[in-house]
């Protein structure tokens, strides 16, 4: 085992942007990174040999999932979820709680954790914080998240306040649980809706126990762009400067893109992958919707300025024709250039920051995504 201590650290600044590298157990991590969501230890419709040709340095699973199939205790004995899913990488596992939060009926809450029916079977299950973090043990999860509550909104601010308490609670008992091993890491999460002083109070309880790395939850919940980024606003400058920055379940590259000028480091979202399974391709010039029938004749690939497999192979009739007759490769290749112009987008991002440019690129990327689709005269 490595005898490397988790850490991160700062290349440069551009205002608030940051470039940096996240050093793990499981390797070096270039930030800001997209994290390819790979929920029940498969990131859908790909392989891992084809994940990491997209230049993905790190992926996320999910404890809930996990746990109910096939079980921690059995990824455990057979190596671990790294060996299990063929990923060397380091892998973040969410804690489960935003899933056991949105079963609604079949869950019932106390200060002691949850206990809830499985959605698979109706099973009878319980989960606290001490248990979601012995699980991610078990996964040996590079990053552990602690166990928290992610109220559904909108809600007013006494019952926000009253789930954040509960979450600083328990991240503090997650905390205590967590094993400390070199190279690895627990991070908290940051609670409390769009209330600034409910954020605050968040992130100073969180800075009191302590975290290799800090986590902003309960956000891309349906809230306009606007709030997410006023949130932001508010709750970065309460994070340490000298730790990574996670922003949970989002989100668009305009979302992205936005929030690495407030100070995020790391993303992860299901929204490529869950796109390519349904047609639509994240390009330079916005989004394309591949099961139109303007493609039916088109020889050009989907993003001229993409090497994926998609777009040096295949041409969008194909991509279009695979759609129409549901073939899986259509799932398969469109999830791949998606994933692919995410982690282009977010090399793009670190150079300039390095560059000292971003505010300069922030306005072109955003110029592109407005243009719409490229015009066969334009296409060389």
């Amino acid at each position: 085992m490595t005898s490397l201590k988790f850490h991160w650290t700062q290349q440069a600044q551009d205002h608030k942007a940051r470039a940096g590298i996240l050093h793990t157990a499981h390797g070096d991590v270039i930030t800001p990174t997209f994290m390819p969501v790979g929920t029940v230890g498969t990131v859908k419709a790909m392989t891992m040999d084809a994940v990491r040709s997209t230049g993905a340095g790190i992926v996320l699973g999910n404890t809930y999932h996990l746990m109910l199939r096939p079980g921690a205790e059995l990824i455990h004995e057979l190596g671990g979820l790294h060996k299990f899913m063929d990923w060397s990488g380091p892998i973040l596992t969410d804690s489960g709680g935003f899933q056991v939060m949105s079963l609604g009926a079949l869950r019932k809450l106390n200060e002691e954790g949850v206990t809830f029916r499985s959605h698979i079977d109706g099973s009878t299950y319980k989960l606290t914080p001490e248990s979601s973090t012995d699980i991610q043990y078990l996964l040996d999860a590079t990053i552990t998240m602690c166990f928290d509550e992610c109220p559904a909104l909108p809600a007013s601010h006494d019952t926000i306040a009253s789930s954040m308490r509960m979450s600083m609670r328990w991240a503090e008992r997650s905390r205590k649980r967590f094993k400390t091993r070199p190279g690895y890491a627990q991070f908290g999460i940051v609670q409390g809706g769009i209330e600034p002083d409910l954020r605050i109070e968040s992130a100073e309880a969180l800075n009191k126990i302590g975290f290799e790395g800090y986590a902003i939850g309960g956000l891309a919940v349906g809230e306009p762009q606007e709030q997410m980024f006023e949130t932001l606003d508010v709750t970065v400058p309460y994070l340490p400067s000298d730790k990574p920055r996670y922003l949970m379940g989002v989100g668009t590259p305009q979302d992205m893109l936005g929030s690495v000028m407030r100070g995020i480091d790391m993303f992860d979202c299901v929204m490529p992958t869950r796109a390519g399974r349904t047609g639509r391709a994240y390009t330079s010039r916005g989004t394309l919707n591949m099961k139109n029938a303007c493609h039916i004749h088109d020889r050009r690939p989907i993003d001229p300025e993409c090497d994926c497999l998609a777009c040096s192979k295949h041409s969008r009739a194909y991509i279009h024709h695979l759609f129409r007759s549901k073939e899986i490769l259509g799932a398969m290749l469109l999830t791949w250039h998606n994933l692919a112009y995410y982690q282009r987008l977010m090399r793009t991002i670190h150079q300039a920051i390095l560059d000292q440019n971003l505010e300069e690129k922030a306005t072109e990327l955003h110029n592109d995504w407005n243009k719409g689709d490229w015009k066969l005269d334009e296409w060389n």
